[in-house]
């Protein structure tokens, strides 16, 4: 743990996680290669957050994690690392690679219950040292909306969020759309919860509040990963499609349709679906789309699939999709109560 800067009069106190990715790289004067650099230089990199009066710390995970090879054990640690600090901090900042950092997004948003504070993921597309790089606009204005807080004290933002080149998007809503532009993260079908401009703007009616219960922050980390996917393409074969979602290790699949929910016509599919579904296992239709949602009910294929037995994902991205069946799966080995989880926006991930 490393207390980064702390101003006597501060108000708030932010955790920064560093789990791996570009952001946390700085090039090797000597060599040109690039390195993870010491968060107790966080401040000589970015000067800026000196400005802030709030207390920072670190964490730093060892070994680094690159984002491509990010596991569910990694957000197992994360969840205990933040319950562990809870009282601690008003708000967390995860910096993460780029490539799974909506899967991981989306994954915490399920796992983290009764969140009252903000979990913002950010990263950057540039290492934090290249004179042009995205990392350092990025992690300020992470940390500005990290320390936000109402005129009652409460956290402006108490979701599980991606920052992004000037937006923050609800995680369970965000996908990586853009491999090199700095405007990689979108959130098709949902308002993004600020925008940072001159001032940073709360789009409060988007922002999800707790109810005020009063029940404790908690997490659950038994997750059951035992999911697969399946992408419909021109060409698929019967053995391809059988092989997936047939499986016996599998609990579940997304398939991954066109449209507005439609998948092959064709005898042979229709009937594998079935095939699966009287095995009990759960098949989740989410569209290949980065915008719109499924509606099994609009056309003959796509009510093929529903009166197989598949279930509606709605609007949900893949990631999000995925993070919540890990989830609904480990809290229940019952896969018909599942569906029905299922079919609930239960942290905002989908329209309904």
């Amino acid at each position: 743990m490393i207390n980064i800067f702390q101003d006597r009069a501060a108000k708030s106190a932010v955790l920064l996680i560093y789990t791996g990715g570009t952001i946390g790289m700085k090039e090797d004067p000597r060599t040109g290669a690039l390195k993870p650099f010491d968060f107790k230089s966080i401040m000589d990199e970015v000067p800026e957050l000196r400005k802030f009066s709030c207390k920072l710390d670190s964490y730093t995970f060892s070994p680094l994690i690159d984002s491509s090879d990010v596991e569910p054990s990694m957000w197992q640690a994360l969840a205990k690392i933040i319950l562990e600090r809870y009282d601690r901090y008003d708000g967390f900042i995860v910096l993460h690679g780029t490539d799974t950092m909506a899967y991981s997004a989306s994954a915490l948003s399920f796992m983290l219950e009764n969140l009252d504070k903000p979990v913002i993921f950010t990263g950057s597309q540039l290492p934090i040292g290249r004179p042009r790089t995205d990392g350092k606009e990025n992690l300020i204005s992470a940390v500005e909306i990290a320390c936000a807080k109402d005129s009652q004290g409460k956290a402006m933002v108490p979701e599980v969020c991606i920052f992004f080149n000037s937006q923050l998007l609800r995680g369970n809503r965000s996908t990586k759309t853009d491999s090199t532009g700095f405007d990689a993260f979108r959130s098709p079908n949902y308002p993004p919860l600020a925008t940072a401009g001159i001032n940073i703007k709360y789009n409060l009616p988007a922002i999800h509040y707790p109810s005020g219960q009063g029940e404790p922050f908690s997490i659950y980390t038994r997750l059951d990963t035992r999911v697969a996917i399946l992408k419909i393409h021109p060409g698929i074969t019967p053995e391809i499609a059988r092989h997936v979602l047939c499986e016996p290790d599998i609990r579940a699949a997304i398939i991954e349709t066109y449209g507005s929910g439609n998948a092959i016509s064709k005898p042979w599919f229709v009937e594998i679906v079935r095939e699966a579904v009287a095995e009990g296992k759960i098949l989740l239709n989410v569209t290949q789309c980065q915008k719109g949602d499924v509606n099994m009910d609009l056309y003959a294929t796509g009510r093929a699939l529903k009166e197989a037995g598949v279930v509606s994902g709605y609007d949900s991205t893949t990631e999000s999709a995925l993070g919540k069946l890990f989830y609904l799966l480990g809290t229940s080995a019952d896969n018909e109560f599942v569906k029905v989880l299922l079919a609930r926006n239960l942290k905002g991930e989908i329209s309904k």
